[in-house]
């Protein structure tokens, strides 16, 4: 689906709630269409037939204008890698599921990809609530035209057990790089995982075992446990402890390794400004330390949502889509390399977001 603009800047780019620790709440319903089996379990006709009818449903909802309708074979290479760097896809996934897309990226469907239908929404910052709502409207919507399988003893019925119940998974993606330079991490996880929360990295390790950039991912693991607002309630209250931990942390860091941290901090500022060439992997570290210079009060200059933005914009998809849609001057040296046309690209693009950064006295 070539014609289909995939790209455009949308809630990641607005400034949210305790932006300086939580970058991105998340909502994810599951549901099942009753009188079909499970998506693993169905034939090819069966398959079609589900998502005609979820793709008709949407169709019939209030706004349904601003949601746009695919199978995910017919979404060219691009639009696909900038929808899986958003989370909107899983990786992996299968070819022929479908897609349901609202334009601004807040809302997102996927059907036939483990469950008949996977509602999802994000906003930015802490808000469970208002990503809760995200979600469920549409949820209540499409119920007024397609009937969901449920059981009075179990809730909502899912392809998995743990997702049984309300259907909803939560998560947040946080940031804490005070926490990790001082060696408390592996606390936090133990403490998360008794509660039966997961805690993961964002986008794989760093150096001394740290997620890179320091960005980490929070969800719940189980659906079955009381109702949305009581699971609501319960990641929320170890999402504030947590936020109230990291802020904490910072004047420890300072404390103890005031040295070390302006370095780390002044070095990806120089790192960000001067380069040529930056893999992703670097750039993330790169952000995740210039965020914390900020929130340490040694930076300014540069807001958390244009921060937390770069996260998405210096990804692969998205850089391919800007060399597709725009005519770049690349040295000699590098314009036959793919690769180093996106390092010299990320570079150029990072660099330019961090030129109105101040070192503060």
């Amino acid at each position: 689906m070539a014609e289909e603009d995939f790209s455009t800047d949308s809630w990641f780019t607005i400034a949210g709630s305790d932006n300086d620790v939580v970058l991105s709440s998340r909502a994810r319903l599951a549901r099942n269409l009753a009188n079909f089996p499970f998506p693993s379990k169905m034939q090819e006709g069966e398959c079609e037939r589900v998502q005609s009818i979820v793709f008709d449903a949407f169709n019939h909802i209030p706004d349904s204008e601003i949601y746009r309708t695919s199978s995910v074979e017919n979404i060219d290479p691009v639009g696909i890698k900038l929808l899986e760097e958003r989370g909107v896809l899983e990786v992996p996934h299968p070819a022929k599921i479908g897609l349901v897309y609202r334009s601004d990226g807040k809302v997102s469907c996927t059907v036939n990809h483990i469950d008949h239908v996977r509602i999802a929404s994000f906003v930015s910052g802490f808000d469970f609530d208002r990503a809760f709502v995200l979600a469920h409207q549409v949820d209540e919507a499409l119920q007024e035209k397609v009937q969901f399988a449920a059981s009075y003893d179990f809730g909502y019925l899912t392809a998995r057990p743990m997702s049984s119940g309300s259907g909803m998974r939560l998560s947040v993606r946080v940031h804490l790089p005070s926490l990790s330079l001082l060696n408390r991490i592996a606390a936090v996880s133990k403490e998360l995982s008794s509660r039966g929360i997961s805690f993961t990295s964002c986008f794989g390790s760093g150096s001394n075992s740290a997620a890179l950039g320091f960005f980490y991912q929070i969800s719940t693991n189980t659906s079955s446990s009381g109702t949305e607002f009581d699971q609501i309630a319960d990641i929320a209250s170890e999402v504030k402890k947590l936020i109230a931990q990291e802020r904490l942390a910072r004047e420890d860091l300072l404390k103890e390794k005031e040295t070390e941290v302006k370095n780390l901090v002044l070095r990806a500022l120089g790192l960000s400004r001067y380069s040529f060439l930056l893999p992703l992997r670097e750039s993330i570290d790169l952000i995740g330390s210039i965020k914390l210079g900020k929130e340490l009060n040694l930076l300014s200059g540069i807001e958390d949502s244009v921060l937390h933005s770069l996260l998405y914009r210096l990804q692969d998809g998205n850089l391919t889509y800007l060399m597709n849609e725009n005519t770049f001057a690349f040295e000699k040296d590098i314009e036959a390399n793919s690769y180093k046309k996106h390092e010299r690209l990320r570079a150029f693009v990072l660099g330019q977001a961090f030129d109105e950064i101040i070192v503060n006295n």
